[in-house]
């Protein structure tokens, strides 16, 4: 096992606060199947992954989500903590330093619940790429970045400067990556699920029998 914990930061798939943008096109009840596949798929892929810990921070009402009852199963896996703070980006530097306690200091590597494409082998690359590393970084196609890993959780503290859900998101993140004195590895670019057309982006690069795609194969073109 690589000596590294994955941190999932999640937001239960509620009809009406879940994927927002895409519920414009699709439907509250639609857009919160959409990330509650997105969800189980990403948690599936952790649960394999060979790590040392797996640790999801959670906001929002699980019990008034899409597929509650498979979501909780699902978490029996993880250790599960809350999100804390005001704003977005105080929220991921808290959860970094929340899964470091849980998890003995471990090297944290960060991933949300819009890249259901991720892999157990493209997981395990980017912890043992940070596992020699002070910083990771993979940056998304619509200017912001899909997994940050840091080898100290304090580094993450930078984020909560960082404009987040921005174009340059990623471009900023890295900026204040490296003004703290770490060396970043960029990781590969991926596209994730913010409205419909990155629906069919992210369905081709997901395994034919995920939850998403079979979902969404008839979503997006």
């Amino acid at each position: 096992m690589i000596p590294v914990c994955v941190l999932v930061v999640a937001k239960a798939p509620v009809p009406g606060l879940a994927k927002t943008r895409l519920a414009a096109a699709v439907g509250d009840d639609t857009a919160a199947e959409i990330a509650a596949a997105a969800l189980l798929d990403t948690l599936d892929s952790v649960a394999a992954s060979p790590v040392a810990a797996r640790v999801v921070a959670l906001t929002g009402d699980l019990d008034a989500a899409k597929c509650a009852d498979e979501i909780r199963s699902r978490l029996d896996d993880f250790v599960v903590v809350p999100q804390r703070g005001e704003g977005f980006a105080a929220r991921l530097a808290n959860a970094h330093s929340d899964a470091a306690a849980a998890t003995g200091g471990l090297p944290v590597l960060q991933i949300g619940m819009d890249t259901p494409q991720v892999s157990p082998e493209l997981i395990g690359r980017c912890a043992r790429s940070l596992a020699g590393s002070d910083a990771v970084l993979g940056m998304a196609c619509d200017g912001g970045w899909w997994v940050l890993g840091v080898a100290d959780a304090a580094t993450a503290d930078c984020l909560r400067g960082v404009p987040m859900s921005a174009p340059d998101t990623g471009a900023v993140t890295l900026a204040a990556l490296r003004n703290t004195g770490v060396d970043v590895e960029l990781m590969c670019e991926l596209a994730d699920v913010d409205t419909l057309d990155d629906v069919g982006t992210v369905r081709r690069a997901c395994p034919p029998g995920s939850r998403f795609s079979r979902l969404t194969a008839t979503v997006g073109s």
